[in-house]
C-alpha cells in the first residue's frame, strides 16, 4: 500500500501541467488532495521524514495548480 502511494505522488510530480484544460486542472488538484491525505494517514503512524517530503512536493503542485485556477475561474 505504501508504495503504491509512493508511486502515484511520484507520477503526480512528474506530471506536466502544461496544455492542461480547466477541468484537467480541477480533476488534479483533487487527486493531489487525495494522494496528501493518504500518505498522512501513513506519516502519522511511522513519522518518516522522507513521507513528509513527498507531501511537501505535492502539495507545491497542487498550490501552483490552484494559483492557477483561481487566475482563471476568479
Amino acid at each position: 500500500m505504501i508504495m503504491e502511494l509512493l508511486n502515484k505522488a511520484s507520477e503526480f510530480i512528474k506530471r506536466s501541467m502544461a496544455n492542461m484544460s480547466t477541468s484537467d486542472r480541477v480533476v488534479a488538484s483533487r487527486e493531489a488532495k487525495a494522494i496528501v491525505l493518504s500518505i498522512n494517514e501513513v506519516y502519522k503512524k511511522t513519522k518518516d521524514p522522507e513521507l513528509m517530503d513527498i507531501m511537501k512536493s505535492v502539495t507545491n503542485k497542487k498550490r501552483k495548480i490552484d494559483r492557477r485556477l483561481r487566475g482563471m475561474l476568479g
